[in-house]
């Protein structure tokens, strides 16, 4: 099979995942223009290993379509345990269930191991999907401080559930209720917290909340 180029090819998965260049840029800790110049005019001429084993990993691609050299992508696969488990990044941010958590640079600092035919049987797309940990009490009893939450990033319509969302530099993980037009309320599941009500404009969902895990 012939791989696309591999400019072309991370232009269309930051596409179809809804991602900036400038957020993957950040991500692999180079300024903002970085993967834009590397697309558009080819500098640099091929990604470095670190910063295209880590896009490759957030992306939930092989690093062959990045430019990775057979035998370098192979290794990683084998590394990545794909085929009957899926490695899911685990990103150093807090998606606050209290008052709100900033959003630090979304860098792997490693995984969760999820299987393979029970993400299939959940209709989630690996390439899709992160973990954070929770922050705060806002959620609780359903979700609580320091919990583990696995975040589908997939564009879908807004229904019932709970979802991670951005507001100005804040992460949140909230009920949505979108009911008002023009506003989202975003709604605490511990009765303390009062709804907050917001323009829509001023609310990025990066993702519906899908599963758990914490201690007892």
């Amino acid at each position: 099979m012939t791989l696309a180029d591999p400019r072309t090819r991370l232009q269309q998965l930051a596409t179809e995942q809804g991602v900036s260049l400038a957020r993957l840029s950040e991500l692999i800790g180079r300024n903002a223009t970085y993967l834009q110049q590397f697309i558009r005019k080819g500098s640099p001429r091929k990604l470095e290993e670190l910063d295209r084993r880590k896009l490759a990993r957030f992306l939930g691609v092989d690093e062959a379509e990045l430019g990775a050299p057979e035998e370098i992508s192979s290794q990683a696969t084998d590394r990545s345990g794909r085929g009957d488990w899926i490695d899911v990044p685990r990103l150093p941010l807090g998606a606050s269930a209290g008052s709100g958590a900033l959003a630090f640079e979304e860098v792997a600092i490693g995984a969760l191991r999820f299987s393979a035919r029970w993400l299939r049987e959940q209709g989630l797309d690996p390439r899709m999907l992160s973990a954070i940990r929770v922050e705060g009490d806002s959620m609780e009893p359903t979700l609580r401080d320091g919990d583990e939450i696995l975040v589908d990033r997939s564009r879908r319509p807004l229904r019932d559930g709970i979802h991670v969302v951005r507001s100005g530099d804040a992460l949140l993980v909230k009920r949505l209720d979108t009911a008002q037009p023009g506003q989202i309320v975003l709604v605490s599941d511990n009765p303390a917290y009062r709804p907050i009500e917001l323009p829509r404009g001023e609310v990025e969902v990066i993702g519906r909340v899908v599963w758990k895990g914490g201690r007892l």
